[in-house]
């Protein structure tokens, strides 16, 4: 059995190639927030084993390799050329290479650049969606499930769905975007409300949305900054002007 093991926060496409090489995995949970805990393996779909690294980061390098081979016994183990492990990360692939047959994916690179978690969250924190969506090779997604909102767009504007994520996900720069809700064609706002000041996330689905007790919000791409209306005319010609965009966008594409 060919073992991988590692962080993989994003599923992005170099720990995908990691995938190639292996039968199963074993994934360090340490505060993952691109694809906390579960969400990795709808990505994955190899066997996968978690470890939560407050649990083993008291484990010497040789403690973390005994343990691995009492609970898994791999013939090969599949690690990113940046791999370290053990108690203040002093196993490396050279002591690795001592117990274990191994075998090493190189960086990958895209564009010339390096496929890292870090530079992800960087284009998710700038908004810079598409850029994020070419590195991890699949849609940026969170899960969440719906909250009682004010009522005014339902009322006055557009009728959205309010949204609390279920784990400690990355939000997007506050803005509006383009977004699939449970695959559904949507338009997504991230921000401070004008109405009354509070944070939130509100999604408007194109069609009429399918209720259900948890969502999946897919971001496809920015659209525009948030602004400060003077009234709610003034921000419904907006959401209009949005809602037509989005119409177009999803034209034909799902």
């Amino acid at each position: 059995m060919r073992l991988a093991v590692g962080g993989f926060d994003g599923v992005h496409f170099a720990h995908q190639q990691l995938l190639k090489e292996s039968d199963e995995l074993l994934i360090i949970e340490k505060n993952s927030s691109l694809t906390p805990f579960n969400d990795r393996c709808d990505y994955i779909s190899l066997k996968c084993h978690f470890y939560n690294l407050d649990e083993i980061k008291h484990l010497t390098y040789l403690e973390f390799i005994d343990k691995i081979k009492k609970e898994f016994n791999p013939q090969k183990i599949v690690v990113g050329y940046d791999f370290r492990f053990g108690k203040d990360r002093k196993g490396g692939l050279k002591e690795l290479k001592k117990h274990f047959d191994i075998k090493i994916i190189e960086e990958i690179k895209i564009d010339n650049i390096a496929v890292h978690s870090k530079l992800i969250k960087e284009f998710i924190k700038n908004g810079e969606i598409k850029k994020a969506t070419k590195f991890l090779n699949h849609t940026y997604k969170i899960k969440a499930i719906k909250i009682k909102g004010q009522g005014i767009g339902k009322k006055k504007l557009l009728p959205t769905i309010n949204l609390k994520p279920i784990h400690n996900y990355l939000i997007p720069k506050n803005g509006v975007y383009l977004t699939l809700l449970n695959n559904q064609p949507s338009l997504t706002f991230i921000g401070i409300r004008s109405t009354d000041n509070n944070f939130s996330i509100e999604s408007y689905v194109l069609e009429k949305p399918i209720e259900t007790e948890e969502y999946k919000l897919e971001f496809i791409e920015w659209l525009r900054e948030n602004k400060k209306f003077n009234s709610l005319d003034e921000l419904k010609q907006v959401i209009i002007s949005d809602k037509e965009k989005a119409i177009k966008y999803f034209k034909g594409k799902i």
